[in-house]
């Protein structure tokens, strides 16, 4: 059993691969930045993590959003339905919950295929 550490540091790794699941640790987008940017933001930094161990957003089978405020639940989903394949929706759940700073609003959690 192997397990595959990416980014790693005293707190977190950025990346897990095991068994051909990569598992993303909670990514946020630019603090105090619109929901609009910080979700841009942390789409775009999914992409370039999954490539880096040879997934992409198509494989992702689960993703676990967090909001600071579900009142910015339709201006999160407007990026991130622009950015979902088509037909490849992941199983997903949005909640609200306190993040790390006042300044964060979005958090995105993913898991996926290789």
């Amino acid at each position: 059993m192997t397990v595959t550490r990416h980014h790693v540091g005293q707190r977190m790794s950025q990346i897990v691969v095991h068994n051909d699941t990569v598992y993303l640790a909670g990514q946020v987008g630019e603090a105090g930045a619109s929901v609009t940017k910080q979700t841009e933001d942390i789409l775009a930094r999914i992409d370039t993590l999954l490539a880096e161990v040879g997934s992409n957003k198509a494989k992702i089978l689960q993703a676990v959003i967090w909001l600071d405020d579900m009142a910015h639940f339709a201006e999160m989903n407007a990026v991130w339905d622009a950015w979902v394949p088509e037909g490849a929706a992941p199983a997903r759940a949005c909640g609200e919950a306190r993040l790390a700073t006042p300044e964060y609003q979005v958090e995105i959690i993913i898991t996926a295929a290789v």
